[in-house]
Formats: C-alpha cells, structure tokens, sequence
C-alpha cells in the first residue's frame, strides 16, 4: 500500500497502530492490520507540508527486518473473523443496572465473557460474590478493582482481551464520584486494555453529554475524548437516551390515585426510552458491527418521544384512573440549589447535595434527545430509535405486575 493511502487509512480509522509508541512497554510492540496474513511493524513519524502536521506511516515487512525496538508483532485476524467462543470479551461494571443486562447478553450470544465485578456488588453493595457468580453463569467472573491498575493488570487481563465492554458509571452523581469511577476508574481500564493489546472499546456514556452543565457529564466527556484519542484501539461511543426505570418512579402512586408531580406545564422536556434489553442488544452488536467503529451512537427506543405530562396522562389511563397533576415551578428548584450552595461555604458535606438538585433540575428541563447545534433545539426525529421493547409496552407491564428489578436505589434521589 502506497505512503498515501496508509495516511488516508489512519485518519478514516483514528487507531493508530500500537508499535512505537512513547512511553515506551515491552508489552505493547505488537502491531496488527485487520486481515493482515503476515507479521509487520508501522512507524509514526511526522512531517510538515505547507506549515500543517500530518502523520506520516513507515511499514516495515517483518520477514525482511525487526523494527529499531525488535518489534516481534504476531500475525492475527480481525477478532470478528473467528467465531464467538474464541472472542474474548471483558464487561467492567458488570454488576450494575445496565451492565448486568450487557453481560448476559453477551453470554447469551456465545462470547467468551470476563465479567469483572466488585467483591460486594449490586445496590449499597450487598450482592455477595457468591450471587455474582450464579448471576452470570457461563462468564468467567473476576473480582477485583477498576481504581486500581495492578488490580486491572493481574484480574481481569491476567489473559488476553479482544474486545472490553464498559459499564462503568457514578452511583450516584456526585462530584468525587463521578470524577473517580466516570473517569479515572475508565481512564485505568483503558490504558491496561492499550497495554495488553485490546482491539476494541464500546464505551456507555450517556446522551446528555451533548449539553454538559453537571459533574459527571464533564467526567464522561473527558473520558470520550480520551478514548477517541487513544492509541491502537478502536471505539465505539453509545449514547442511550434513558432508561424506563428513570421513568417509572410514580407508577405505583399513579395506582394508587395519588397526583402525578411534574415541573411547569409537564412538556418543558421529552424523551426516547430505551429498555435495559435493547440497550444491551445494541452494545452487543457494537462489538461485530463495523460499520460502529470509531462512532458516536446515540440511541433512544422505538416509537415517539413522550413528555412527562403524556407520560402521566397514558398511566392514568392504563390504571383506570382520574387525571390528577400538581405542577411544581422550576423556580423551586433554584432556590433549593441556590440555598445549597450557600450552606456549602460553610458545610463543604453538602457540595453533593447541591450537585444532586442540579442534576434534577437538567433531568426535569432537558430533553434526553439528539441536540441540534445549529438549530439550539432537541430534534426527535434526528433521535436514532432501536429494539423491540415501547414505553408503552413498559408501563403496561408496571401497571399490571409491578417494577420488580426496577428499583432506583443510589439513584432514587433523582
């Protein structure tokens, strides 16, 4: 392949090769081209044209000579051309809400699963190890710690992984929290998976990243721009608009005939829900699709975006059940925030406590639907929609059998 098209190659892919690379790792040296048949090294160097930096790619045929650091690169496929059972694929945050889906859904299609999980897992962490592994049985379930490296290095990559699925995400919102698990904890995971010679990455964010006015939208944002900068290993970016549980919190009062609590006329903001399954699903399919790599994803359910006043008015209707709205001013919740961040000046234990009436306030006023910049509005129909399960079909269900395994826990605050 001419100088030129090796060029065009890498900035169509934004995956560098991960031969050469400063700092320097012995285990870091090999070097793969999907479908490639034989052992080969590249070389990043840069040249300048006309005052613009480009990045310039040197082959070197290892059957001819070693690269200047004896890069011993060892002649593998594409992950997607060999069957399932031989893909490695590690889930980090396999325990929480979405990942548990995730790794099921992984087991289900017939990867070789590593699902790494904390020693107490679950809500408060009173999942023992002993529930974890009989949750997932067919993975292979490790137990360790993403805010350590060495944990990362000696647990969950203690064998080769070709692809890492991340789950990861702030219990509770909260700005150490977030800081610690939405970034750094996904940082470290990303960084043993470079140095261990992963070929891919799908990575759960979330859609409200697009309008980043709270902590942990920040914490996300960092992380997605290092991984879309990161060296050697491919990305995929799945955005979820929300989910029904963030959605079911007053199926059980609206049951009861009690009043449905909305803010202003119940329509500042709408969504596209997605079940916990398809969600799932569409991470799965990351891993084989590669029309996904190296892509931001957002994605909502099918059907139309629901308001939370449509959502309040469908719930009374299924429960058979007289209207009934009390409508809270937005205003409200600004003086809660606003007296928050007095306290904190002189209470710095309640800094948490004002991020958490944030996050309410952009939850009850933002819609969880693809912005559009130039337009400075949320676009529904620009919303991809994915899966088999409806809103409406969910609250059926709620009305008629409960919310079992739909408990908000560290998240019921919002």
């Amino acid at each position: 392949m001419s100088q030129a098209a090796l060029l065009r190659q890498h900035i169509h892919t934004s995956s560098a090769p991960r031969c050469l690379r400063t700092p320097f790792r012995p285990s870091s040296v090999s070097a793969r081209l999907p479908g490639s048949k034989r052992a080969s090294c590249e070389i990043h160097t840069q040249k300048t044209f006309h005052g613009q930096t480009e990045a310039i790619h040197h082959k070197h045929n290892s059957r001819k000579r070693k690269c200047p650091v004896h890069c011993q690169a060892e002649a593998q496929q594409d992950y997607r051309s060999r069957s399932k059972q031989d893909v490695r694929v590690l889930v980090a945050g396999s325990t929480g809400y979405i990942g548990k889906y995730v790794t099921k859904e992984l087991i289900n299609r017939g990867y070789n699963v590593v699902a790494f999980a904390r020693e107490k897992s679950g809500v408060g962490g009173k999942q023992s190890r002993d529930q974890t592994q009989k949750d997932f049985q067919g993975a292979d379930v490790r137990f360790g710690d993403v805010s350590s490296k060495q944990s990362l290095r000696d647990i969950a990559f203690s064998e080769p992984v070709d692809v890492v699925v991340s789950c990861l995400a702030s219990r509770t919102g909260g700005k150490k929290d977030s800081w610690a698990i939405d970034y750094q904890a996904t940082l470290n995971t990303l960084e043993v998976a470079q140095e261990t010679g992963a070929s891919h990455f799908v990575l759960l964010s979330a859609i409200c990243v697009q309008k980043p006015l709270l902590e942990f939208q920040h914490a996300k944002l960092k992380f997605e721009e290092a991984l879309q900068s990161a060296e050697g290993i491919t990305h995929s970016i799945v955005r979820p608009t929300a989910f029904f549980k963030s959605l079911a919190g007053q199926v059980e009062n609206v049951k009861k005939g009690f009043p449905y609590i909305m803010f202003g006329d119940g329509h500042l903001a709408s969504c596209k829900p997605i079940s916990e399954a398809d969600l799932a699903s569409f991470m799965a399919d990351c891993i084989e699709d590669k029309q996904k790599i190296n892509h931001v994803l957002p994605i909502g359910g099918p059907g139309r975006a629901w308001s939370a006043k449509e959502q309040g008015q469908y719930l009374f209707k299924l429960a058979g059940k007289k209207e009934r709205f009390i409508s809270a001013p937005v205003g409200l919740m600004d003086g809660i925030i606003s007296c928050f961040d007095g306290l904190t000046r002189f209470f710095p234990g309640l800094e948490d406590s004002a991020e958490f009436g944030r996050i309410g306030r952009y939850y009850a006023t933002e819609s969880m639907l693809v912005w559009d910049s130039e337009q400075q509005k949320y676009v529904a129909d620009a919303t991809p929609s994915y899966g088999k399960e409806s809103l409406e079909q969910f609250f059926q269900r709620a009305i008629k059998e409960g919310l079992a395994g739909q408990e908000l826990g560290d998240a019921a605050i919002f």
